[in-house]
């Protein structure tokens, strides 16, 4: 398979303190790939460093075979890389049908006039249609963001990062707070993206990550432990160590 994404000794250290210790790491093209880890592992860091939010101390970072480890978070999100985060960073106070409309017509040179560009260009307004419906948000589009159920407050995130269309999704605890009862259709929604798009998918929640995931990589103290199937994971003493807090030999 091609490589979509592509990490080579990327380091990152705070002083005295490594938060990212010589990485290597593939993402292949269309994969549904993991990234998991005890707290502290330094996930979030590795992720800013892909896209740009932190600079690397160290080492390479190549989308679809071109260094990128210079470019800004902006040409990052231009050339295809484009993330969610932790804790939603969308506007309250417009519905679904505005923020979409701004980032599709954002992509297409429209900015702030965004309203007269959808509403001069049906492929726009046929685009933004198109990607409400594969994200479940039809039936809420008019509705303001702050009144939303959690769940489709994320799934309306990562709808704003396909509108970029990215080559490379990076989905940071898309589940964080979002109940039990609203996870899977977040999750049904990632796993039925289109296979163009390779997503790693940044997450504390194992039944999702198992479920999710034809890979799995595990950072342990900054530095990856291991990457394998889930299968492998799940059988591997080392990671049952790192989670459960058991030795190697018992």
């Amino acid at each position: 398979m091609d490589t979509a994404l592509e990490t080579v000794g990327l380091a990152k250290r705070f002083g005295g303190i490594v938060a990212t210790d010589d990485v290597s790491f593939r993402l292949e093209r269309g994969a549904r790939h993991a990234l998991i880890g005890p707290n502290g592992a330094g996930k979030t860091t590795f992720v800013n460093l892909l896209t740009g939010v932190l600079p690397p101390s160290a080492g390479r970072i190549l989308l679809g075979g071109e260094d990128i480890t210079s470019l800004t978070a902006e040409a990052r999100v231009r050339r295809g890389l484009a993330r969610t985060f932790q804790i939603n960073q969308l506007f309250p106070a417009l519905t679904p049908l505005e923020t979409l409309g701004l980032a599709v017509s954002e992509r297409h040179g429209g900015g702030r006039d965004w309203w007269r560009v959808v509403g001069g260009r049906r492929e726009i307004a046929d685009e933004i249609v198109e990607i409400a419906g594969r994200f479940r948000l039809l039936d809420v589009l008019d509705e303001r963001t702050s009144n939303l159920a959690y769940g489709k407050q994320r799934l309306l995130e990562i709808a704003v990062a396909f509108a970029c269309r990215p080559r490379v999704l990076l989905l940071d605890e898309p589940a964080a707070g979002v109940p039990e009862a609203e996870r899977r259709e977040l999750l049904d929604t990632v796993a039925a993206l289109p296979r163009d798009v390779s997503v790693l998918l940044i997450e504390h929640d194992m039944d999702l990550v198992f479920s999710f995931a034809d890979r799995i990589s595990v950072l342990v103290d900054g530095a990856l432990l291991t990457q394998g199937t889930p299968a492998e994971i799940a059988a591997d003493p080392r990671v049952r160590a790192v989670y459960l807090g058991t030795s190697v030999d018992g």
